[in-house]
């Protein structure tokens, strides 16, 4: 199925396979939370591809099926979804697709993939620990390809096609995450890739310091305070650690003057968080935990607002809409 990442994206090409099986479709908001519950089960077969497969659910020749279909097939790159791929699927994002045609980027697009997790052999994990590894995985490959999260658009949100229990049986083993638009009748256009071959080395260096202070925020224990101190008290302690490391990175790097002083006021309010959450992993009790839990503020104030401008990177802040978010699961 599809390989690892690529620089650059596939030539255009019309009703290509990208896979025989069914894959899981399923959408997340990187938000804290879960998925959003737009999921749904697809086949993404070529027309040929869709006769192929009624045979072998008719006859049962799964074997032969699909060794002629790899004899056809093997060789042409054209039939995998790469990082920096964009993509129609002609019935949308939602519903079955059997159908996929790669396009232009700079085209109006239904998706654009950003990264492949490629799975190990062995039997079926089965659904769940599949769409556990891809709500994980994708979401870090994310901040690698669009490292410029304020840029993203706001009804951009990451879906993932993922192995079926069936599939799975004639060797597919990847993830494929994509960013798509969660209006059903809006398209992509251009592409979001956002990464140290689009970016300078200071919007990279900014952006990485960032991300990763982000995704320690991430990790923010389910379980609230008032019934378990210690994993918040553990979790601070980890922010801490993260934002010293950051906070060094941000110095050691030469920043252009227009941005010296934007970072270095930063940098001092990162300071002066890393004490508070140095304080909030040591609380001893829950009230004294919240007095200093507000330290994380800084990561969208006017100080980060600045020094993004002095880099010439957005400047407004994501917004999430917390009612969106929640628990959801497909049967494939």
């Amino acid at each position: 199925m599809a390989r690892s990442a690529q620089d650059t994206a596939s030539p255009q090409a019309d009703h290509h396979t990208i896979e025989l099986g069914l894959v899981a479709l399923w959408q997340i908001r990187r938000s804290g939370q879960g998925g959003r519950g737009m999921a749904i089960a697809g086949v993404v077969l070529s027309s040929v591809g869709a006769v192929l497969w009624g045979v072998v659910l008719a006859t049962g020749a799964a074997s032969e099926v699909w060794a002629k279909f790899e004899d056809g097939t093997r060789g042409n790159e054209s039939l995998s979804l790469r990082t920096g791929d964009c993509f129609d699927a002609p019935d949308g994002l939602e519903g079955d697709t059997y159908d996929v045609d790669p396009v232009s980027c700079q085209d109006g697009h239904d998706g654009e993939v950003f990264g492949v997790v490629t799975l190990p052999g062995g039997s079926f994990p089965g659904d769940g620990k599949v769409t556990d590894i891809a709500g994980e995985r994708c979401y870090a490959l994310q901040d690698r390809y669009a490292m410029a999260s304020w840029a993203m658009p706001t009804d951009v949100d990451m879906y993932y096609l993922m192995p079926s229990r069936e599939s799975w049986r004639y060797g597919d083993r990847a993830i494929i995450c994509v960013f798509g638009s969660t209006d059903a009748k809006a398209e992509l256009t251009g592409s979001l890739r956002g990464d140290p071959t689009t970016l300078d080395t200071d919007q990279v260096v900014f952006l990485s310091t960032a991300n990763a202070v982000d995704a320690a925020l991430y990790e923010e224990p389910e379980e609230p305070p008032e019934d378990d101190l210690a994993g918040p008290r553990a979790w601070a302690a980890q922010v801490h650690d993260v934002l010293g490391e950051q906070i060094e990175a941000l110095r050691g790097h030469s920043w252009p003057s227009a941005a010296r002083k934007p970072v270095a006021d930063l940098v001092e309010e990162m300071e002066d968080a890393r004490e508070q959450w140095s304080k909030a992993s040591e609380a001893g009790d829950v009230d004294t935990y919240f007095t200093h839990y507000e330290a994380y503020a800084y990561v969208d104030g006017p100080a980060t607002v600045t020094a993004r401008k002095a880099l010439g990177l957005a400047t407004t802040p994501p917004s999430f809409d917390d009612s969106e978010s929640g628990d959801s699961g497909v049967e494939v």
